[in-house]
């Protein structure tokens, strides 16, 4: 049941964001988007499913300070958790969570799957301390991603993984601890939640999607 709410908050929150572009005039990227993301953009945006992370019309900066959209990394699997690099409880365990994810991919499809941190602490994580954080934790490679957004695109994307979070102090959040697989066609497939939990079907989602 619990994964069948998280569906439907997802699809609500889309729906949103659809109406929303309706009335607004859609933001667009900046087409110096890092080589390694949408190398392999094949599908157009009519045919992504109503729940793909792909309809959002959100931009958002990497550690890198490119701009991209979630359609970008369509093609390859997604393992996203949402964090903030000054986090000095949680969030280093989701990291290393994470980390502990990929070392258990197989080296045949690691070029298929990405491994995106989203902040929720957009103010402090600007480009250049994304980029330390991945330094410190030796993440520097193509296959880590770091992103950043506006407080309103993090606020409304933390809804479409079922992500709670709210400022407590100036410098500290307490969230939610989700780590989400999205496919290749953006559409969520399944969330590990907690610390430090057993992770195999993540494991198992992420090699089943991941392959070609």
């Amino acid at each position: 049941m619990k994964n069948y709410l998280k569906y439907i908050v997802l699809g609500i929150s889309l729906l949103a964001v659809s109406c929303k572009n309706n009335s607004e005039k859609e933001k667009t990227a900046t087409t110096d988007a890092p080589q390694n993301i949408g190398t392999e953009k094949v599908a157009k945006k009519e045919d992504f499913s109503d729940m793909s992370i792909y309809n959002l019309p959100s931009v958002w900066t990497t550690q890198d300070g490119s701009e991209i959209k979630m359609e970008d990394l369509q093609g390859k699997v997604l393992a996203m958790v949402m964090i903030y690099t000054s986090c000095q409880a949680a969030c280093p365990r989701l990291v290393a969570d994470m980390r502990n994810i990929e070392k258990q991919i197989p080296d045949d499809k690691q070029d298929n799957v990405q491994y995106v941190f989203v902040s929720i602490d957009p103010k402090t994580d600007t480009p250049k301390r994304l980029r330390e954080f991945a330094k410190e934790n030796q993440m520097e490679d193509d296959k880590w991603l770091f992103l950043r957004g506006t407080e309103e695109d993090t606020r409304e994307f933390a809804a479409v993984l079922a992500v709670n979070y709210k400022a407590i102090s100036p410098i500290d959040f307490s969230h939610s601890n989700i780590i989400s697989v999205f496919n290749k066609k953006g559409e969520l497939v399944h969330q590990q939640e907690g610390l430090g939990v057993d992770n195999k079907e993540t494991i198992k989602a992420i090699k089943d999607f991941a392959t070609n």
